[in-house]
């Protein structure tokens, strides 16, 4: 196995990790001082996984059509995942503003396949490049947060506000970003659309 697909991997070993880590952080001897420095490195780790994977498959010729693949969902799990996870514990998150995020690439990864399927092939877009960017800025922010929470700097009602705006924002870049997708990408679909169907 080549190492990008590894990086792709553990991107999404790590998601459940992540989970675990946050939700039984006591049984692992964790203080709530000390677990969002843990979740702050496995984040950190995904995310560097995600950059890298991308850039040692183009360098060293590692592009595979499987990569291509679980390249994009295992963003998706990792992102989502970490999102889910705070639904739980002191960040509270509302579970109806992260579905948003599980929608938009569902509804995307659903055109993109079946437009696969038909012979179309939709191209990246930037918007989406940036909405992995805010969510990943999102959750970092999340993280930093608790750090303050866990030094008594702010209290559990400014953590849980201050992490519903933060994630707000990034849910709405998130669905713009799933609108203008299918815009820009309009006449491929109804190609896509069109082609074996019945006149």
């Amino acid at each position: 196995m080549r190492a990008a697909l590894y990086l792709t991997l553990a991107r999404i070993f790590i998601s459940p990790i992540f989970l675990v880590i946050y939700l039984k952080y006591q049984v692992f001897g964790l203080s709530l001082v000390s677990l969002p420095w843990v979740l702050l490195l496995l984040l950190a780790l995904s995310e560097l996984s995600d950059l890298l994977d991308g850039f040692i498959a183009r360098k060293w010729d590692q592009v595979t059509d499987l990569g291509k693949i679980l390249d994009p969902m295992a963003d998706s799990i990792a992102r989502i995942s970490v999102f889910l996870t705070f639904t739980q514990g002191v960040v509270q998150l509302p579970l109806l503003l992260v579905l948003v995020f599980l929608y938009r690439d569902v509804v995307i990864s659903m055109l993109r396949t079946l437009c696969a399927l038909r012979g179309v092939a939709l191209a990246a877009r930037v918007s989406g490049k940036i909405k992995a960017v805010v969510q990943g800025v999102a959750a970092f922010i999340i993280l930093f947060l608790m750090m303050f929470y866990s030094w008594d700097y702010i209290s559990l009602a400014v953590l849980q506000s201050c992490s519903f705006y933060v994630v707000a924002v990034a849910a709405l870049y998130t669905l713009c970003s799933g609108i203008e997708y299918i815009y820009a990408n309009r006449s491929f679909i109804r190609m896509a659309w069109s082609k074996n169907t019945p006149k």
